[in-house]
């Protein structure tokens, strides 16, 4: 007997019971209650600003994941690791304070017309900051498997690094880009720690006055039970996997 695949499907069924149990409560004993118009736009928010922050991270740390990968610089690794080695509400009381008024920064961001305070753009702002790391991760270690014979013969015929970056490597990495998104938005996704201090609900359309789902579940455990949160806490588990099977069929398809 391979007692290796005995101990690891037990402990994957110690990590799934309770998800399983949540939907089977969720969706097959207690009514779904949760499935009002107000729950529901807060999960079409949440799962708007994820993919919004998924994007954020593509476009803006993928040279970073890179540079990582090919310049081994320990002290831009360790800030790059940073937003995850903190609890999650320190980031949101960052942002807060970040974007005072009478912050030199908050001032700078306010005469642009960027407020974070309970807007749309501090919620991107929240899961970009906490799921970036998981995307440079995922993208570095991409990075690190990418065979160099093409990078090498590129500089040597001249290029310099952003150059190779872009026409050589880049277009080689459309698989790690695209599952490493999928992996950093299901981690925005799952966002509660800063979003709970920067936008508990969002001011201004089309989303005034909505809750993220992670934020509408918290309330609805401490306002009215966990009837109701088990039957809201199911639909985002079943939106949560919907996502992690499409990321690990598409996975297999790149592959």
């Amino acid at each position: 007997m391979n007692w290796i695949k005995v101990i690891s499907i037990f402990s994957a069924l110690l990590l799934s019971v309770p998800v399983l149990y949540i939907l089977i409560e969720g969706f097959v004993v207690r009514s779904p209650q949760a499935f009002s118009s107000s729950f529901l736009e807060g999960v079409e928010l949440s799962l708007i600003s994820s993919v919004t922050a998924a994007i954020i991270d593509v476009v803006v740390f993928t040279p970073l994941a890179y540079y990582l990968s090919r310049g081994r610089d320990p002290v831009v690794d360790t800030l790059a690791d940073v937003p995850a080695s903190i609890p999650h509400p320190i980031v949101g009381v960052a942002l807060v304070f970040l974007d005072a008024s009478y912050s030199p920064v908050g001032k700078f961001l306010q005469a642009l017309g960027i407020n974070f305070f309970d807007t749309f753009q501090g919620l991107v702002a929240a899961l970009v900051i906490v799921s970036a790391p998981i995307y440079v991760r995922g993208m570095r270690s991409y990075f690190d498997a990418l065979p160099r014979s093409y990078e090498n013969y590129a500089m040597s015929l001249g290029a310099g690094p952003l150059r190779t970056f872009a026409y050589v490597v880049l277009p080689e990495s459309l698989r790690g880009v695209v599952l490493s998104a999928l992996t950093s938005m299901s981690r925005a996704l799952s966002e509660f720690g800063s979003i709970a201090i920067i936008a508990y609900y969002v001011l201004g359309q089309p989303f005034n006055g909505v809750s993220p789902a992670s934020i509408q579940i918290y309330n609805y455990y401490g306002y009215y039970g966990p009837q109701v949160a088990i039957s809201a806490s199911a639909v985002m588990i079943l939106a949560g996997l919907i996502l992690l099977i499409g990321i690990k069929i598409l996975g297999l398809r790149l592959r």
